[in-house]
């Protein structure tokens, strides 16, 4: 009787207050007004595997003394053909009195030719991705990411990006040679009609079928 009362005791310290494993965020954004760097959470989780229907990558590579995160970044980027890289930082420091204009910017509705890569370095904030073809079909998809998190963002898809209410965020930014980042605002005539939108719904259209 001891030993059983031992082991479920040990166990449950285990459980309890072993390491913690940081999992991704990312849940139905609430489309209520209001200032957009607020969480704006439903409390509907969406899963890593829905995210996969409509294309998005995530990773988590947490960030360490030693540098392994570094080489871990490195394998990453070898394996997806990823040549270079920068760092982007945006601060209300930073950016001065462009700052307020420059995150409404980042949060206006908009898709890219070319996939977009970013690693969180330091700070946090929030990538918003529109659902397609009956995954959560024309629904805000709030992914909330910080320190050590990488995501993928497939080109064609509709998005947009904001800090949270911490103001600040440092991302490494991947890419092959020279990026296609042009944001093509989706109200803007013809945005519907690029070839990397059509691409985009016809890979989610095969994932969901499969």
């Amino acid at each position: 009787m001891l030993f059983g009362l031992f082991l479920f005791t040990s166990l449950y310290i285990v459980f309890s207050f072993g390491p913690h494993i940081k999992t991704m965020k990312a849940y139905i954004y609430d489309d209520k007004p209001g200032d957009q760097r607020l969480p704006h959470d439903t409390g509907i989780d969406i899963p890593e595997p829905t995210l996969a229907k409509l294309g998005v990558i995530y990773r988590r590579i947490s960030i360490d003394s030693e540098g392994v995160w570094e080489s871990k970044i490195d394998e990453f980027a070898k394996e997806r053909g990823y040549k270079n890289r920068d760092r982007i930082t945006v601060t209300r420091e930073g950016l001065g009195e462009a700052y307020e204009e420059k995150i409404k910017s980042f949060f206006d509705e908009h898709l890219h030719e070319d996939e977009e890569i970013r690693y969180i370095l330091a700070g946090s904030g929030y990538f918003d991705i529109r659902g397609a073809e009956g995954v959560h079909e024309e629904q805000w998809i709030r992914i909330a990411l910080e320190a050590g998190d990488l995501i993928v963002l497939p080109a064609g898809i509709y998005h947009r990006f904001t800090v949270d209410s911490a103001n600040t965020i440092t991302a490494m930014r991947l890419f092959q040679d020279e990026p296609k980042w042009t944001p093509y605002s989706r109200q803007a005539d013809g945005t519907d009609k690029l070839g990397s939108r059509d691409k985009y719904l016809e890979t989610v259209r095969v994932g969901v079928a499969a």
